[in-house]
């Protein structure tokens, strides 16, 4: 980065950048990236440069074309451009017209938006998410007819489309149920440690999303945990190990990126290392800056390095940067983001959690991340009031009007981009996608952890009847019974412990260190291609390949059975 480019980061352009960050072009001569939002400064050319290819993703003509829709907004479109709604319930026909009315640039679809086939039901909420769906399952067709109706919306007379967001990681966190196919824990990424398979399998469950009518997803989480003490984030971290985390996550960004899905790395500085859930409360980092860019920053900085669109920022205070004040709301924060070298969009975590509305009143916390650094702001408490308050701080001089062009011009470009890439769009089998992974990841120890370790019938105890339901059809299928035999326990989230033969971590692995079993086998998901290959493992079918990704008990990171 120039010297203006860092000078730049280190302001958060608040005003506008006036001057561009200088890149080196395949010859090796300097030239001049001009960002959405930006434009050269007289003293630098006295005739305004095309702006080039950006560093993260949009072409110089997107970049250009952004900018110029942008000039032709009033306050009030910008200032919807740069907000992500969320609704209850399934009146689309009122999200409609709201989204209209306030110009936005995009929703959210949580559980309680997903439509569901009679009798089913898809309840989730928040962030951390949860196991959801009844047996019935989601009605695709009307939840198609929902993103349509919705991204209609958002459209309207502009030429790109607008965002329709979930929060699809796999695992814990999915808002859209069976019939999609059906995805392991992010920790699964990390214990298989393919990022070939990795970026494949993103591609497939983005893939997914983009034949629903989304257009974006809040996902891969990029936070490197720091073992059973990391209470929210868990099994949706890749693992312990930031240089095993990173290329990783820079796969699963680019798969979603193929499927023509623009994808979020989350949550900058880091959540995987704070104890505090900021669903609830408000998260300290002490930790110095060198040590987070030692660990929490680095699959950050590759994804940079690579190219990602979107980053976003968490609700957590770091002491060193900004005592007492949420990343989200830092300025501080988001200026040791762009001095990564990040040019791209910085979205907010959302803003309704308890971390923000504990101390920020409803529409100021917009106001806030806008003017700290923020591109795109998701789920404030009050979508109309946060939209109000853009306009009156503009308005009175609170907020400047160039930091709004900035943002609302990234997100344009984004989504042009995002446009650009679903044209491009291949398909992928995801059942097979899916199933791969959960294999390739499988992790077994203990005293025997290779060969047969059943005999041709087994009992099953612990988890919930679906695994136990999904188990037993996959043994049975296998040729086993289920009914006495050799003893197999499952392992839920967290730190429980189980005592049998076998005993099977569906999630975080943490209790396999207290559990006794002579096999200790570590799944990393529930999905019926994970029982599946479960089953291959027991009846020595397959050998278990995968390698832990965290510590568990005194079983260092990269144990595997024979090692």
């Amino acid at each position: 980065m120039s010297v203006i480019g860092a000078a730049c980061a280190a302001s958060l352009v608040l005003a506008g950048c006036t001057g561009a960050p200088s890149s080196v072009s395949s010859s090796g001569t300097s030239t001049t990236t001009t960002q959405p939002g930006s434009s050269a400064s007289p003293s630098e050319s006295a005739t305004p440069a095309e702006p080039q290819a950006s560093s993260w993703g949009p072409s110089g003509d997107t970049i250009a074309a952004a900018q110029k829709a942008v000039s032709e907004m009033t306050v009030q479109q910008k200032a919807g451009q740069v907000l992500v709604a969320f609704f209850s319930g399934k009146d689309y026909a009122s999200q409609s017209a709201l989204v209209k009315k306030l110009h936005l640039g995009g929703v959210i679809m949580m559980g309680d938006n997903i439509p569901v086939s009679s009798g089913g039901s898809n309840s989730n909420s928040g962030d951390s998410g949860g196991a959801t769906g009844g047996a019935a399952g989601v009605d695709v067709s009307a939840l198609t007819s929902a993103t349509k109706k919705l991204g209609s919306a958002l459209s309207g007379e502009r030429s790109w489309p607008g965002i329709v967001a979930v929060d699809q990681e796999g695992g814990l966190v999915a808002r859209v149920q069976a019939p999609l196919t059906e995805w392991p824990t992010g920790m699964t990424y990390g214990a298989a440690n393919d990022p070939s398979l990795t970026e494949k399998s993103h591609h497939a469950l983005n893939q997914d999303l983009a034949d629903l009518g989304f257009t974006m997803n809040f996902a891969p989480d990029a936070d490197v945990t720091i073992g059973p003490t990391d209470p929210v984030i868990g099994a949706r971290s890749m693992g312990s190990d930031a240089s095993l985390v990173a290329p990783n996550v820079v796969a699963a960004w680019k798969g979603a990126v193929s499927a023509g899905v623009m994808p979020s790395l989350k949550h900058f500085p880091g959540h995987g290392s704070v104890t505090t859930d900021s669903h609830v409360g408000l998260p300290v980092q002490s930790a110095s800056v060198p040590e987070l860019e030692a660990r929490d920053w680095v699959p950050f900085k590759e994804s940079i390095d690579a190219g990602v669109p979107m980053i976003m920022m968490g609700h957590i205070a770091v002491t060193e940067l900004d005592p007492g004040v949420p990343s989200s709301l830092s300025a501080a924060s988001y200026a040791e983001l762009r001095k990564l070298g990040f040019e791209g969009v910085v979205v907010t975590d959302a803003l309704n959690m308890g971390a923000i509305t504990e101390n920020y009143s409803t529409g100021q916390e917009s106001v806030a991340a806008l003017g700290a650094g923020a591109d795109l702001l998701v789920m404030p408490p009050n979508v109309t009031a946060a939209h109000k308050a853009i306009v009156a701080a503009v308005k009175e001089g609170s907020l400047k009007e160039s930091r709004l062009d900035e943002a609302a011009a990234r997100v344009v470009a984004m989504q042009m981009m995002q446009q650009e890439k679903s044209a491009e769009a291949s398909d992928v089998d995801p059942e097979t996608e899916s199933r791969a992974i959960s294999a390739a990841a499988i992790t077994a120890f203990g005293s025997k952890c290779s060969g047969p370790l059943v005999g041709k019938s087994i009992s099953i105890t612990g988890g919930d009847a679906r695994d136990r339901a999904r188990l037993t059809r996959a043994a049975k299928a296998a040729g086993l019974s289920v009914g006495g035999g050799i003893s197999v326990a499952f392992l839920g989230n967290g730190n429980v412990t189980a005592n049998a033969d076998v005993v099977v971590a569906l999630d975080a692995p943490y209790g396999l260190s207290r559990s006794q079993a002579a096999s200790k086998v570590a799944l990393y998901g529930r999905t019926t291609g994970a029982f599946e290959a479960l089953v291959d493992v027991l009846t020595g079918k397959s050998e278990a390949k995968g390698k832990l990704p965290v510590k568990v008990g005194d079983q260092p990171i990269g144990t595997s059975c024979g090692s």
